[in-house]
């Protein structure tokens, strides 16, 4: 593709702008009692704000670039996205539950995905007025300034975010020790913070899918972090089947040290 680096930064400047439309359109129903359903046999609630957030981001996206994969949590899977070399992935409201709760911390996920590595990613958090953005070969910004992962302190345990389980099983191989955050409800939101640094690290429970991740994938990656398998592997996106096993998310010069400490945690 010539000029790449010009394309994704377009596509990055289309994410933003739809983001932004969907998620003052999933405000209209925040805290509002939206209609809400049970999918995946009432394991997970979708609710009309969700919808709503799917059908802007869906007319304002592909309108725009037509040639382009769709893959949303919100919408039927098609596999024809197999064929395309680049494709929008979207979860309209990552932090549905939060977002039923009357709680903040939800995000619009708005990803373009090319040859299975996110190119351009946007995370809106409009409850909190927050966005962040990256696209290939670009800095990872929040509200428009430059964002950071933490770097490793020997004078303090790990600051990480989650399950648990996962937290202890952890702590005895972690020379420093872990402090365990609390609950963050929004996975993308939560490597988000990685990105800007409020957490060290996270790991990620497996069968989360493509649209909880290539956004926030991005978006540390450009911040000086990694979201990587328990292999050390990066993630590849649009394939057949799109969720992921146990991932780890760190600033890079954590990150070899949290897969090794984590590697036993594998099948959580």
């Amino acid at each position: 593709m010539p000029d790449a680096a010009a394309a994704w930064t377009a596509d990055l400047d289309l994410l933003t702008g739809a983001a932004r439309l969907a998620g003052a359109r999933a405000l209209d129903f925040f805290r509002k009692g939206p209609e809400v359903w049970w999918k995946n046999e009432g394991r997970s609630p979708v609710s009309a704000a969700d919808f709503a957030a799917n059908d802007i981001l869906k007319k304002e996206l592909l309108s725009a670039r037509p040639n382009y994969g769709w893959l949303s949590e919100e919408t039927d899977d098609d596999a024809a996205r197999l064929d395309c070399e680049t494709v929008f992935v979207i979860d309209p409201i990552d932090g549905t539950r939060a977002f039923i709760a009357g709680k903040d911390i939800w995000c619009v996920s708005a990803a373009v995905v090319h040859r299975g590595r996110p190119v351009a990613g946007v995370l809106f958090a409009p409850s909190l007025d927050e966005l962040f953005t990256a696209a290939a070969e670009g800095p990872a910004l929040k509200n428009g300034r430059p964002v950071s992962a933490s770097e490793p302190d020997a004078g303090r345990p790990i600051r990480i975010a989650a399950a648990e389980d996962m937290a202890h099983g952890l702590e005895p191989n972690m020379a420093g020790g872990v402090q365990r955050i609390s609950h963050v409800p929004s996975l993308a939101y939560r490597l988000a913070m990685v990105a800007d640094g409020r957490i060290d690290a996270t790991l990620v429970k497996r069968n989360s899918h493509d649209w909880d991740l290539a956004a926030a994938d991005l978006i540390l990656s450009r911040a000086g972090g990694g979201l990587v398998t328990l292999d050390g592997a990066p993630l590849s996106y649009n394939r057949p089947t799109v969720s992921h096993e146990t991932l780890c998310a760190a600033g890079s010069a954590r990150l070899s040290g949290l897969v090794e400490a984590a590697r036993h945690l594998s099948g959580h």
